[in-house]
């Protein structure tokens, strides 16, 4: 599997960002569409919008919320979307984008870990 790369999606697109993947439920506050540069929006991976608002980007509930966020990406209705992105990594290079201010505590983090681990 190729290399995958998280980044903020309000960072500049770079070529060696290879195929740059949303995979945040909302579309990011004050970007066009033309600016951020994105290949694919896959929301359906993201986590549920009850599971986004009860973690709040809180610290003290990151383990939970990862345990939380990994079961949710185990069900069958993400599980095409998941291994969309997986094909697209065995092919090239991916960089999957988030909005989160966070760059350790978000979902793509987990997501990133999650692909990683289930190949």
């Amino acid at each position: 599997m190729a290399a995958i790369a998280l980044k903020r999606v309000y960072d500049s697109a770079k070529a060696e960002d290879g195929t740059r993947v949303l995979v945040d439920r909302l579309w990011p506050r004050g970007l066009s569409k033309t600016k951020a540069h994105i290949d694919f929006w896959v929301k359906d991976v993201a986590p549920s919008d009850t599971l986004r608002r009860w973690f709040g980007h809180r610290p003290e509930r990151w383990e939970e919320f990862e345990k939380r966020y990994r079961a949710e990406l185990a069900t069958p209705e993400t599980q095409q979307q998941i291994d969309a992105i997986r094909d697209l990594a065995r092919k090239d290079h991916v960089t999957l984008l988030y909005a989160a201010h966070d760059e350790a505590m978000n979902n793509a983090v987990v997501l990133r870990d999650y692909l990683r681990k289930r190949h």
